[in-house]
């Protein structure tokens, strides 16, 4: 039986209580969150880990706010955590190598594990796994650094243009919070995109534009299995959701819960669950989408490391579902270390 929209968008009671009773219990657990990094993403990294530390604080959980350098793994030996919360962004927390050596250390961590953060970090890979279990997402085609100076600029760009059409989306085939994206409106545009995006990855991922509705559906396991939350809707003043439309306030208006219909809302919920699991993510990922003219929803990226900041959208989503931010880090904090028992 398919639950309705209001059942797959919202936390069930039953739950909340569970949070609140996992939480108490992580009230005496040794948590580790961790936070910078040398990605480009330190600083939003950083305000995502002090935030995540004041809300387990608020809800009794004593946590340590921790970098991903040359002390951590000598601190992880000498003083095991019970669980980790990685709120690092960028490669440092979403490419999966991190995840690989806290299972080296066997030290359990909040989110999915190294293969599959691998997946999702990787856009053009994960958008693969997304088509072939019939998530919709734009079609695309990832395009190396070396391969564009190989091939002829001019040409291979012609060449995109005529499949893809335009307008065009250009962004890193791995990275976050907008960096190096542009959208692209006329091909006369799209080498310095191109150039742009290059300066943040090797590899560019140009996909068709859709216009429509930013999205993003943010999913979470308390305990009865992957629920989303209600949609976040995200209207950036000058169209592009790029990285000072997320951190500069001002920049961008959000919506939580997004302005839908109930049976948009409905499909747009299945969606995200659809892909929270075809990529076998854990506890936790933010889905961002396109919802259509038609109300179709398009899967653009998953992210299995959200923002934590005052503008990031899974805080939005949870305070959204009447939920306590704290209480539900705490629940997934106590998740994670019975993990390792």
């Amino acid at each position: 039986m398919v639950a309705t929209p209001v059942e797959r968008s919202l936390v069930t009671d039953s739950a909340v209580t569970d949070s609140a009773a996992t939480g108490d219990a992580a009230a005496e657990r040794h948590v580790l969150v961790l936070a910078g990094g040398l990605s480009y993403e330190r600083d939003v990294s950083l305000r995502s880990g002090r935030r995540v530390i004041d809300a387990l604080r608020s809800a009794g959980v004593e946590a340590e706010l921790r970098d991903a350098d040359v002390a951590l793994l000598p601190a992880l030996a000498a003083d095991p955590p019970d669980a980790v919360v990685i709120a690092l962004h960028g490669a440092t927390g979403e490419d999966g190598s991190l995840r690989g050596v806290l299972d080296l250390c066997d030290v359990p961590y909040v989110g999915c594990d190294a293969r599959a953060s691998r997946l999702a970090w990787d856009k053009p890979s994960a958008k693969a796994v997304l088509r072939e279990n019939g998530i919709s997402t734009p079609d695309w085609v990832a395009l190396p650094h070396d391969r564009f100076s190989e091939l002829g600029a001019v040409a291979v760009l012609d060449r995109i243009v005529q499949r893809l059409g335009l307008p065009l989306m250009v962004k890193p085939a791995q990275g976050g919070s907008g960096l190096g994206a542009a959208v692209v409106k006329d091909a006369e545009a799209l080498p310095a995109a191109m150039v742009g995006c290059f300066a943040y990855d090797s590899t560019a991922l140009v996909e068709r534009y859709v216009p429509g509705m930013d999205v993003a559906i943010s999913v979470v396991d308390l305990g009865d299995g992957p629920q989303a939350l209600p949609p976040v809707e995200i209207v950036p003043r000058n169209g592009v959701y790029d990285y000072a439309a997320r951190y500069t306030a001002g920049r961008t208006t959000w919506h939580a819960p997004a302005r839908l219909d109930p049976a948009v809302a409905g499909a747009v919920a299945e969606v995200a669950l659809a892909a929270h699991a075809a990529l076998g993510l854990r506890d936790l990922s933010r889905v961002d989408l396109i919802v259509d003219e038609d109300g179709r929803p398009h899967v653009l990226e998953v992210n299995v490391s959200p923002g934590m900041t005052e503008t990031s959208l899974l805080p939005l989503a949870i305070q959204a579902a009447g939920l306590d931010f704290g209480q539900v880090l705490g629940t997934l904090v106590s998740r994670a270390a019975v993990r390792r028992a």
